[in-house]
């Protein structure tokens, strides 16, 4: 019965298309309430099946999975293949080749022969609605590989093959005239089949048969369906999943503030290059100020505007949290309450336009990537650990140079110099608020990063490079690598190249490869703030049906993650008379990167368990050393500190004050009297 409907829906979709839309929308609704009703007899029944069968037909039909590894390599076959690296599970959208191609991870599926006669399969193991094809050539740094054309084939039981026609005569597409931009070709009506084959007709001259493939289409109901149930992530959650443009963010980051105003606020941090406002929305039970012991944390995304999961992921928290909050979650109370939250969805909105413009299926790997003057936001900061590193190097004094709140040169803050205005709003932002954890969501792999992301040795592409606060680091990227669904899952198929699940999903920034300037050593190195990258999906822009499936591969990640900001030790520093020290030093002994008090005093350590020496100091006054203990439960441990001013800073507020200077002694002579005082005891 199934292949007769299939044929029948083929037929009648050609041309009453615009028609049927609405007839068969209205019939079946009709339908479905009688339906419902249990008013319907045998005839209604199978009239509402089959309308059903044929409204879903005329649905668009997103991609089947090849990019985001929904479709196993089990179901991939080719004719031929040039070598194993080459294979048909190479053959994905978007599939990245290592720098160095070898045998094991290359850019697409290549045939081992050049021949009309060469073709590449999906089975999609249960019948489904084809309806497009996009394909693209090799990626290789190396190599010139693509299909111009191709034909379609089609089949229910993989030995009889029926070619997609344009009347009596095959239909041939036009493919790929270079290898990376994407190209859709849309079949003229959907074609009800198991098997799909892509079979080259012609290709680039000077080069292969080599493709990169992804295929639209819709699987038909079927509920007794082992792969698809096996498969099928579903949500409860009723949030709006969606990809956003500029004003569709803006309006929902609106409404989200007008369902929760008492613990949201919208700001911006800045502008793009093209005038549009960096806008974030700040999540808090006093939003607008800074409270005392209350640690701030932030999460950005979209510094590579086609990496668009982030954006949508921060969009989709702060409905959940909202809602959640108002529905009396307490976890998400106890998060709202005890936390200053920050969520910055879109750093370059000017990059993102470009690829939404698009679409998902055509941005390719590197459309929107950029800033509009061609700048990548994530790498735009200023090299301090060279600076750091140097200092170290000469074995300069603290007083000289300071392990942390390394200053940013001179030149970098020209404004000649090639700084993105998107950058400069952010290091702007990380200086005006305390903030004391965050993380930055890309896209196209499944891993999270920690600083440094850069190699101490010169020259060195790959190199493992710790901060003092290694294993701190190490803790908060497992956090959100083991709580994702599939990032430290072993049986999950490798993105590109990299095997990150052997790591826990997580690995040093610069033992991946090194990057000067990154967001997360400046962070670390300029400010308080701990920062991380969430590589939080394979395919950078997912379609819009695959966002609920990414929500819940990601939502208890996001959580976890921002739960961390209250690990460690947290207090406040004051002198005698009890008001807070801003700018104060938090040194812990073992750990050569120290952190300074807020403008109020306050401050907070990320810390592992254990015990930990820990000394508070300010200028112009003394120094308190006390033992702090962090547990294993969730909650930083208090640890204040009171200090007082030290007697040469008390004589120099004496002198001052009546106008005169404190007696300077030549050095020489200075030190000759504190020998003669050493030696008389005094």
């Amino acid at each position: 019965m199934i292949p007769i409907v299939a044929e029948q829906i083929n037929k009648l979709e050609l041309f009453y298309r615009p028609l049927f839309r609405l007839v068969l929308l209205t019939r079946t609704i009709a339908c479905c309430a009688a339906f419902l009703f249990e008013e319907s007899n045998k005839a209604q029944r199978f009239t509402f099946i089959f309308l059903l069968l044929l409204l879903f037909c005329f649905l668009d039909c997103p991609p089947m999975g090849l990019e985001t590894l929904k479709i196993d390599d089990f179901q991939l076959h080719a004719s031929t293949t040039k070598r194993y690296g080459l294979g048909a599970h190479r053959g994905r959208l978007n599939i990245q080749a290592g720098l160095y191609e070898d045998d094991l991870y290359d850019g697409a599926w290549c045939a081992g022969r050049d021949d009309p006669l060469q073709w590449f399969e999906v089975d999609a193991r249960r019948l489904t609605k084809f309806t497009g094809v996009v394909t693209q050539g090799r990626n290789s740094l190396w190599s010139s590989d693509w299909v111009t054309s191709f034909k379609v084939m089609f089949s229910n039981d993989s030995h009889t093959w029926v070619t997609l026609k344009n009347g009596s005569e095959d239909m041939i597409f036009s493919a790929n005239r270079e290898k990376e931009i994407p190209v859709r070709n849309i079949f003229p009506a959907p074609v009800v089949a198991r098997y799909i084959r892509v079979n080259p007709r012609s290709w680039f001259g000077s080069g292969s048969i080599c493709m990169r493939v992804e295929i639209l289409g819709c699987p038909m109901p079927d509920p007794n369906n082992y792969y698809h149930r096996r498969n099928e992530v579903i949500t409860t959650d009723d949030l709006d999943f969606r990809h956003h443009g500029y004003k569709e963010m803006r309006q929902l980051m609106k409404v989200v503030n007008d369902m929760c105003p008492n613990i949201t606020r919208i700001y911006n941090i800045g502008k793009s290059h093209s005038g549009l406002k960096l806008y974030a929305i700040e999540i808090s039970d006093n939003p607008g100020e800074h409270e005392v012991g209350e640690p701030e944390f932030r999460y950005t995304a979209g510094s590579h505007g086609n990496e668009v999961l982030g954006r949508e992921l921060l969009l989709l928290l702060m409905q959940f949290m909202c809602l959640e909050y108002l529905s009396g979650n307490q976890r998400i109370r106890h998060l709202v309450e005890e936390t200053r939250i920050h969520l910055l969805p879109s750093v370059n909105p000017d990059g993102y336009e470009k690829a939404f413009e698009v679409g998902s299926e055509l941005s390719g790997w590197s459309l929107g990537r950029w800033s509009n003057d061609g700048i990548d936001i994530h790498h735009n900061f200023p090299d301090l650990n060279s600076i750091l590193w140097e200092a170290e190097a000469k074995k300069w004094p603290p007083r000289k140079m300071l392990n942390h709140h390394v200053a940013i040169p001179e030149w970098y803050q020209s404004k000649n110099a090639s700084v993105a205005l998107e950058t400069r709003a952010l290091i702007a932002w990380m200086e005006k608020m305390p903030f004391v954890l965050g993380g930055n969501l890309q896209g196209g792999e499944l891993v999270v990063t920690f600083p440094y992301d850069r190699t101490r040795s010169q020259w060195v592409a790959r190199e493992q490079t710790p901060t003092p606060d290694d294993h701190v680091f190490r803790w908060l990227a497992f956090s959100y690598a083991s709580t994702h669904r599939l990032m430290t899952d072993a049986n999950r198929r490798v993105c590109h190249t990299e095997d990150f699940a052997k790591e826990d999903g997580t690995i040093n920034g610069a033992s991946w490869h090194t990057a000067a300037g990154s967001m997360n050593d400046f962070s670390y190195l300029h400010t308080n703030c701990f920062e991380l990258s969430m590589y939080v999906g394979c395919d950078k822009f997912p379609h819009e049906s695959e966002l609920p499936e990414e929500w819940e591969n990601n939502r208890e990640s996001l959580l976890v993650f921002m739960e961390q900001v209250h690990r460690g030790i947290k207090g406040v520093v004051r002198d005698l008379q009890g008001r807070g020290i801003a700018n104060a030093t938090i040194s812990v002994e073992g750990i050569s990167h120290d952190i300074r008090t807020a403008v109020d005093g306050d401050y907070w350590r990320l810390l592992n368990p254990g015990e930990y020496r820990v000394t508070a100091r300010a200028e112009g006054y003394g120094l308190s050393s006390k033992k702090c203990e962090v547990g294993y439960e969730m909650g930083a441990t208090r640890c204040d500190f009171t200090i007082g001013r030290s007697n040469l800073s008390r004589i120099k507020e004496i002198m001052e004050k009546f106008n005169k200077q404190p007696i300077r002694l030549p050095v020489r002579q200075l030190q000759a009297r504190r020998s003669r005082e050493r030696r008389l005891g005094t």
